[in-house]
């Protein structure tokens, strides 16, 4: 009961997201498109590494010492001109944290590509296709990943990869919306101790992938929340035609990076996801950290 209670509020927060973001988009007055015929591409990224360290000695209160990092780039590369749109997203993060007698333990870990093209039928809109690979740079275990324990993920184990075509909607270049009703999903398991029936949705031992066939939904939502504090909401939906519509993948993201100054902020993020084939609960991630950051961005201001 408790966990249908969770799924029910995530299901609603996934589709209050799409609701409040496609009501402020109509409310966002449209840019019009300027095309400069000497440069087309437009790079939009972030670079960041963010450090935390404590160290206790005869420390009464008590404490183990520890010293973690957090390193990744996200960018957004954007090809423009005439009808023709490409946008390409690189998001690539890497954490662990070093403590005094416990040892070293991965905090994050993404590596998400994905690339977009679009040929312009009306103001708005796009027939559209692409393709997204989304996977680890390293194993992972259970017990807080504890490197001692069962190991439970790793490079391409799970890999997903999306291939499909359909329809995009941008209004302006802090809003797009993909619909996806021709979707072909491949997950990887390529590490051959995690080839078990059950494990990531696999019929049976030794298989190396699932096959699904469905309709995807992503958004992406970008958000001025006030002078140098900036949101960016990711969303994705995927239903499987072939078994079991109802058990939808779901996933938000959330980033909301608070700038210091021109080489420092603040970073919040948090992430949300559900796959049944994975674990039937819904799986939480958040972090906070000071850091680093150089940010590169071409788009005309």
């Amino acid at each position: 009961m408790l966990f249908n209670i969770k799924f029910i509020n995530f299901i609603s927060l996934i589709t209050t997201f799409f609701l409040v973001i496609i009501i402020n988009a109509q409310n966002i007055k449209t840019e019009s498109i300027k095309i400069d015929s000497t440069r087309n591409w437009t790079i939009n990224g972030q670079n960041n590494l963010m450090v935390n360290q404590a160290a206790f000695s005869n420390w009464i209160g008590g404490g183990i010492s520890n010293v973690g990092w957090l390193a990744g780039i996200n960018y957004n590369i954007t090809y423009e001109k005439d009808k023709n749109l490409l946008e390409n997203i690189i998001i690539l993060d890497y954490g662990e944290n070093s403590m005094k007698g416990i040892g070293t333990r991965k905090t994050q870990d993404v590596i998400n590509l994905s690339s977009n093209y679009g040929r312009r039928v009306s103001h708005k809109w796009y027939a559209s296709a692409g393709v997204s690979l989304h996977t680890l740079f390293a194993s992972g275990y259970e017990e807080n990943n504890n490197p001692g324990a069962t190991k439970i993920s790793n490079f391409m184990a799970p890999g997903c990869l999306n291939i499909g075509a359909g329809v995009t909607y941008r209004p302006n270049k802090n809003f797009t919306v993909t619909l996806r009703p021709a979707n072909a999903r491949w997950t990887f398991v390529l590490d051959k101790e995690l080839q078990k029936a059950g494990n990531y949705g696999l019929k049976q031992d030794g298989d190396k992938s699932l096959f699904q066939f469905g309709f995807l939904a992503m958004g992406i939502y970008k958000l001025k929340v006030m002078e140098d504090v900036t949101l960016t909401n990711t969303a994705f939906a995927f239903a499987n035609y072939l078994d079991h519509p109802e058990r939808l993948i779901l996933s938000y993201n959330g980033v909301l990076n608070m700038k210091i100054n021109k080489f420092l902020t603040t970073m919040l993020t948090v992430d949300l996801f559900y796959d049944h084939n994975q674990i039937q609960k819904v799986q939480l991630k958040q972090t906070l950290g000071v850091g680093l950051a150089y940010n590169i961005d071409t788009r005309k201001k």
